[in-house]
């Protein structure tokens, strides 16, 4: 199939992805998959900005909101059913694009993520009661003894990381970084990368825009329905834990949404930093359609 193109559309929170995807998809005949480790869940709507009914209308998109928060989701089981999907589209499409702003489920479809196994529940349960009540450093000096290597390679700052190291670790009693092994998979089909950016200010616009779009769509209530729920790990993202602590009384509403906009554009600097390490990206602005598709044109045959 090294005549039939995954276009993968990448880029920051807010930048404009999903409009992109749309006018390509539609310029090319094909469908789109949705590589969102949010937008998988059905329960999230409005706070993960998942397609409105216009886009969805336009272009067929695939891997979206067909999960329940109370599922275990990740980037292993992202590869195995985005390579199905394109199995099946690639029959009729020579090109199929995928676009989100999850780096590392993009890099499991384009390149293969390690077969890390599942971990215990019941682990994961004790290990988050133990960073509540002893805090992050804890968990911080428990995994430098059990795996000094991943200890030096992850983000000691991201409480998910060293979460998901130490119970892998203290699950199958091996060090979470020997599961790690880096290589690339081979695929049948070609990969085309582009990313969209545009000015910081401006994205910095366009997020704070957004949140406020949400926020006047239902967000909140939208939350305060997963309020039961708060502990899975699907709802441990931006613009639902800021509410959760709204709805306990610790922040204001106003407090709330102005963390949801610092903590968007947070996350844009990380999603940016994560695609920069990729030098095969070609970087275009939102409002470069005709140059995107002229790019892509070289690269896919007609």
């Amino acid at each position: 199939m090294k005549n039939k193109y995954a276009i993968f559309i990448v880029g920051p929170t807010g930048v404009g992805k999903t409009a992109m995807a749309v006018r390509v998809a539609e310029a090319l005949g094909t469908e789109i998959i949705s590589a969102d480790s949010r937008q998988v869940y059905k329960e999230l709507k409005i706070g993960t900005a998942v397609p409105g009914k216009e886009y969805l209308s336009r272009v067929r998109h695939h891997l979206l909101q067909h999960r329940s928060i109370q599922d275990d989701y990740n980037a292993s089981m992202f590869e195995a059913e985005a390579l199905q999907v394109l199995e099946k589209l690639f029959k009729d499409h020579d090109a199929v694009v995928i676009t989100g702003g999850s780096g590392l489920y993009i890099q499991a479809l384009i390149a293969g993520i390690d077969d890390v196994p599942g971990a215990d529940p019941d682990i994961r349960g004790e290990l988050l009661r133990r960073m509540e009540v002893e805090g992050l450093e804890s968990l911080r000096f428990e995994l430098k003894k059990l795996d000094p290597a991943a200890w030096a390679s992850i983000d000691l700052k991201n409480p998910k990381r060293i979460l998901k190291a130490l119970e892998i670790s203290l699950t199958t009693g091996r060090p979470y970084s020997s599961f790690l092994t880096r290589k690339s998979k081979h695929r049948d089909f070609s990969v085309l990368r582009i990313g969209l950016n545009v000015d910081r200010a401006v994205l910095y616009a366009r997020i704070d825009r957004r949140v406020e779009d949400m926020m006047a769509a239902g967000l909140l209530d939208e939350v305060r329905g997963c309020l039961a729920f708060r502990g899975l790990n699907a709802l441990n993202t931006v613009g639902y834990k800021e509410l959760f602590d709204y709805l306990d009384g610790r922040i204001s509403l106003d407090g709330a949404i102005h963390l949801i906009k610092r903590n968007s554009r947070r996350y844009a600097r990380r999603q940016l930093t994560w695609f920069n390490q990729d030098d095969k990206i070609a970087w275009f602005r939102p409002d470069q359609f005709d140059d995107i598709m002229d790019h892509i044109r070289q690269h896919v045959r007609k």
